[in-house]
């Protein structure tokens, strides 16, 4: 699959640093990196070992076919209307950015620019491995929303170099998409966190030990059958099994009280979109 003439990538951070490493085999020249704080991008540089730093933005623009916006939701915005100001008006570069948040919209300066743009979000996580999160994004799901069809070709084609399978999110999809992935991770930690608290109250001392092969056997079983792998006391409809446990969690941890009923009462709706008969009225008058 053909690759780029040069590839600029703005930021410094985890996310800047896998797609430097990953996008490296495909840009003839070394890829550009540019940051607001030069010594990060350097410190990048020097870690990865194939890429070079650029401490110009208007001159990473003007260098690069290909420009990759690795920073902050927040300051996409920005950044876009900085690249705008710096690109040739004889070129129609490649410029996307990999906010899950965003579609290609937030990046209008650049398209009026006559720029190629549109959004491609890694949906996994980066701690800061460039050399594991480059190899992880093979196979790894890539949200997809261009400005037109050339750009989504385009954004195709460069998951497709990384390894990856783009999957299209129309515009005004995208922050719902987006909070369909935080709600799956972020709050899952926070689950966990509750989850391990209530086991220390308990007198657990190693609560990750103990619900890890708990956990993993229903992510994987969720993943594979969906809701039909719920098991437990909503779906026997055990209300006593309910109610003691509302009961320890008032008097032991209340602060996890609001959450359990919370995602309790998910729960019973979710069971109810398939049969309202599975739902028992008193389990939802406990919880609610």
């Amino acid at each position: 699959m053909t690759g780029f003439q040069q590839i600029g990538i703005v930021g410094a951070g985890r996310v800047a640093q896998a797609l430097a490493l990953g996008l490296s085999p495909h840009s003839l020249a070394p890829p550009l990196l540019w940051a607001r704080a030069p010594d990060k991008a350097e410190a990048a540089a020097a870690r990865l070992g194939c890429a070079v730093t650029e401490h110009r933005i208007d001159r990473l623009m003007q260098s690069c076919d290909a420009v990759a916006i690795a920073v902050s939701d927040d300051a996409v915005e920005t950044i876009a209307a900085e690249l705008a100001a710096a690109g040739p008006a004889d070129r129609r570069p490649f410029v996307f950015h990999v906010s899950g948040r965003s579609g290609a919209a937030i990046l209008e300066p650049l398209h009026a620019a006559g720029a190629l743009t549109a959004a491609i979000h890694p949906a996994m996580t980066f701690t800061g491995d460039p050399q594991g999160e480059a190899a992880r994004m093979k196979q790894a799901r890539f949200a997809v929303t261009g400005s037109s069809p050339q750009a989504i070709e385009l954004a195709h084609r460069l998951v497709g170099l990384l390894g990856g399978i783009a999957v299209d999110i129309a515009e005004e999809r995208r922050p719902l998409y987006h909070a369909a992935l935080c709600h799956a991770s972020n709050h899952l930690v926070t689950l966990m966190a509750g989850a391990s608290h209530a086991l220390r109250n308990a007198g657990v001392d190693d609560p990750a030990g103990l619900l890890a092969p708990l956990v993993r056997a229903a992510l994987e079983n969720s993943l594979d059958r969906g809701f039909d792998a719920l098991s437990g006391p909503l779906l026997r409809g055990d209300s006593q099994t309910i109610q003691s446990h509302l009961d320890i969690l008032a008097a032991c941890c209340p602060d996890l009280l609001p959450a359990y009923r919370a995602m309790g009462l998910a729960t019973l709706d979710e069971m109810a979109r398939g049969d309202a008969q599975r739902v028992s009225p008193e389990l939802r008058k406990l919880l609610g």
